[in-house]
C-alpha cells in the first residue's frame, strides 16, 4: 500500500556483560517461549528512571538491569519471577507485568518484590506481558499467556487510579502485547502479535469502555508487533519481533522510517530518552543488546502513577 520508508541502522548502546550471562542453564520460560533455545539473557521492558538510567528486564532469570547514561550496566534488582514490561510509579517503585506472578511491585530501595494482584475474579492470569499508565494514574495492562489464533483468549485490563481491582476491557485477543495511549488519551494502541497487527481501541466513559476496535496497522513477516511507544506528535513506534526491525509510523498510520539492527531478529520493546528525549532505545532480546537511534521527531516522556 505504501512505498518502503527510509532505513537507518541503529547503534549499540549496551550489550549485557558476559559476567551476567547464564550459559549452560535453562528455565521453563525459555523451554516454552523459545522452543528450547539457549537464553543466557533475554531483554525486554525498557524504561528510564528520573536520573536518566535505563532499566530493562531479563525475563527468564528474573533480573532487572540498570544501564547508566554512558552505557555501563549493573544488576539492579533480582527476584523469583518472569518480568516483562514495566513502568515507574510516582514513588520510585517499579510496576512489572510478570508472566508468572501477575502484576508485581519492585521496591528498588528495600530489594523486595511483592505481588500486587495475580488474578481476576478468582481466576489466575494467563501471563501478564506489558503495561502503560495514563496521566491520571489509570493503569492498562495485557494478559497474553499462550494466546494466538489457535486460542484467542488474551485480555486487556485497566486498574483505576487509587484502586487495586482490575477491570476487563477487552478479551478474545490473539496475543495482546505492547500498548500505549495517544497524546489525548482518547485511544489505546494495542500490539496483537499473532494477528501481526496493531489495533486502535477508542476509549469512552473516561476510559472505562472500549468501542469500535479496528486494525490500525497491518504488518507482515516476522512474528508480529511487540512493544510500542509514541511521541508527542502521535507518531507510533512499533517493534517488529522476528523481523529484526523497528518501524516508525505517522499519526495517520503511514510508514516513516525503518530502523534495522546488525544482529538478531528479536527487536522487542522501546522507550524514548537520552539528550532532549529524542533518542529511541530498544532491546534486541536474543543478543542481550540495547540499541539506540536519534529520531527525527521528539519523544514523549514516560508517565508515572501512584498505587
Amino acid at each position: 500500500m505504501f512505498a518502503a520508508p527510509p532505513a537507518v541502522m541503529a547503534e549499540p548502546f549496551c550489550r549485557i556483560p558476559e559476567k551476567f550471562r547464564r550459559h549452560g542453564e535453562t528455565t521453563e520460560w525459555a523451554r516454552v517461549q523459545l522452543h528450547g533455545a539457549a537464553a543466557p539473557v533475554f531483554l525486554e521492558g525498557p524504561v528510564f528512571d528520573a536520573q536518566g538510567n535505563l532499566w530493562v528486564t531479563d525475563i527468564p532469570w528474573g533480573r532487572l538491569f540498570r544501564i547508566a547514561p554512558d552505557g555501563t550496566c549493573e544488576l539492579g534488582f533480582e527476584y523469583d519471577g518472569q518480568p516483562n514490561g514495566m513502568k515507574f510509579l510516582a514513588d520510585g517503585r517499579l510496576l512489572v507485568a510478570d508472566h508468572h506472578k501477575g502484576m508485581v511491585v519492585c521496591d528498588l530501595q528495600s530489594g523486595k518484590a511483592e505481588t500486587w494482584f495475580d488474578r481476576y475474579l478468582l481466576e489466575p492470569f494467563l501471563g501478564c506481558n506489558d503495561l502503560t499508565i495514563a496521566r491520571n494514574g489509570d493503569i492498562y495492562f495485557t494478559d497474553q499467556g499462550q494466546s494466538g489464533w489457535q486460542n484467542p483468549n488474551g485480555r486487556l485490563f485497566r486498574v483505576r487510579a487509587g484502586t487495586a481491582q482490575p477491570e476487563l476491557l477487552l478479551d478474545r485477543i490473539p496475543s495482546p502485547n505492547g500498548l500505549v495511549l495517544n497524546k489525548a488519551e482518547t485511544a489505546l494502541f494495542l500490539a496483537v502479535t499473532r494477528a501481526n497487527a496493531v489495533w486502535r481501541c477508542p476509549l469512552v466513559n473516561d476510559g472505562a469502555v472500549i468501542s469500535k476496535v479496528g486494525t490500525y496497522i497491518q504488518m507482515s513477516g516476522g512474528s508480529g508487533p511487540d512493544g510500542l511507544t509514541i511521541d508527542e506528535d502521535d507518531n507510533l513506534v512499533v517493534c517488529h519481533v522476528g523481523f529484526g526491525a523497528v518501524w516508525l509510523f505517522s499519526n495517520r498510520g503511514e510508514p516513516m522510517l525503518r530502523i534495522d539492527v546488525p544482529e538478531g531478529r528479536y527487536t522487542t520493546n522501546a522507550a524514548y530518552g537520552g539528550p532532549g528525549n529524542k533518542w529511541l532505545y530498544f532491546t534486541e532480546s536474543s543478543t542481550g543488546t540495547v540499541y539506540r537511534v536519534e529520531m527525527p521527531v521528539p519523544g514523549r516522556p514516560n508517565c508515572s502513577a501512584s498505587i
